[in-house]
């Protein structure tokens, strides 16, 4: 059985209970509700600070996804979605993303968001798309540190085609994570609907190698989220809940310094690789890393559900045994998405938490929206799941 969060963390939570308003406690432990949280890739669309350089055609990364090729008979290059390839900072698309997703079940989207040469990336989906959304109270959100490196050639191969240097390091100075701090928690935690966890903002974190390079040690870096959290109490929240990117599988060292830094809990972005052909073995292979990390932890794992795995538009080389493509079905996710609910439901102590690889990643090939190849096959899935329609064979 999993604990609850450490005892540090509950007693400052039942003091600064008040702080928060009775709307943002909703979200804990207690609820028997499940919050289906599908990850969102911001890239297409056209990025004041970077999109010229990167992208100059004005589309974001949709102009690397238009020139996928297939690379082998069959393969379903490019993707092509039902609704046209849509700006992601416009506000009237994420309208009708937020619809379709809260008619089908999916409650929670997770930003990427990024921090790179001093100052964002790919924020404005968030702003001006999400943020200004008519129906944006319909759907809660939180943020999801990408604080990994980038390659040059890693965005635009067609651009920068073997040039695999570093464009853009993960790792920031001391005063760059205190202006992120300043960032995240007016401009977001504020929001009121920003998922919590026990009243607390949840911020997840990709890279903890990138996070304790920032900082040089592990002290240093729990010095640095003592501060996150203190700023955050200031605001007026019980805590920060600070949720790590489980990238591989558990190890001592890896659990280790996760509990010196006072990590909350623990989830995926997918299933992770690597990557086999066929999607059942990638779903039975990441079941087994599941299970590792729900007995190396003493804080909330929760669950993933991953739809796909095609980065081939970013990689020339990449052919057949690169891409997850059999058995991929809208009915083989919906089989691994009730396995991921049946956890939630093994871990009454914890919320009911499932993140989702994802709800737009074209360009890597696990996406929710609907395409000319599956419709609303993967939608309807998670609508089945969650509403308890979904009958697997032998089940009552």
């Amino acid at each position: 059985m999993k604990k609850l969060l450490n005892h540090f963390f509950l007693v400052v939570a039942v003091v600064s209970f008040f702080a928060c308003s009775e709307t943002e406690n909703t979200n804990s432990s207690d609820t028997k509700e499940y919050y289906v949280a599908a990850y969102i890739w911001p890239s297409c669309h056209h990025d004041a600070r970077f999109g010229d350089m990167l992208w100059p055609e004005g589309t974001g990364e949709w102009e690397i996804i238009k020139k996928g090729t297939p690379r082998y008979e069959g393969h379903y290059q490019p993707k092509v979605p039902l609704w046209g390839y849509e700006p992601d900072d416009d506000a009237q698309v994420m309208e009708r993303w937020i619809d379709a997703a809260t008619d089908h079940g999916v409650n929670v989207f997770i930003f990427d968001w990024y921090w790179f040469d001093e100052g964002p990336f790919l924020e404005s989906s968030l702003n001006n798309g999400f943020l200004k959304a008519r129906n944006r109270d319909k759907m809660q959100f939180y943020l999801m540190w990408a604080n990994h490196d980038v390659r040059r050639n890693y965005w635009n191969v067609h651009k920068f085609t073997d040039d695999a240097s570093i464009m853009w390091e993960g790792a920031v100075d001391q005063e760059n994570f205190r202006i992120i701090v300043e960032r995240v928690i007016k401009n977001y935690f504020s929001q009121p609907n920003y998922f919590k966890i026990d009243g607390c903002p949840v911020y997840s974190i990709f890279s903890m190698g990138n996070l304790i390079k920032s900082f040089g040690t592990v002290d240093e870096t729990r010095k640095a989220i003592d501060y996150f959290r203190e700023e955050t109490r200031k605001a007026g929240f019980p805590d920060l809940h600070l949720q790590m990117i489980g990238n591989g599988a558990p190890n001592d060292n890896l659990v280790g310094n996760m509990n010196a830094l006072g990590v909350n809990s623990v989830t995926k972005y997918n299933w992770g690789g690597p990557h086999p052909e066929d999607y059942i073995q990638w779903g039975v292979e990441s079941a087994e890393r599941r299970r590792k990390w729900d007995e190396a932890l003493s804080i909330p794992f929760f669950p993933n559900a991953s739809i796909g795995w095609d980065d081939s538009p970013r990689f020339p080389h990449k052919g057949k045994e690169h891409v997850v493509h059999y058995n991929k079905s809208p009915e083989g996710f919906a089989a691994f998405l009730q396995q991921a609910k049946d956890y939630c439901d093994e871990h009454p102590e914890q919320p009911r938490l499932i993140s989702v690889f994802s709800w737009n990643e074209w360009i890597e090939g696990g996406y929710l929206l609907p395409d000319v190849k599956y419709g609303f096959g993967h939608l309807e899935a998670v609508k089945r799941v969650i509403s308890g329609t979904y009958q697997p064979y032998g089940k009552k």
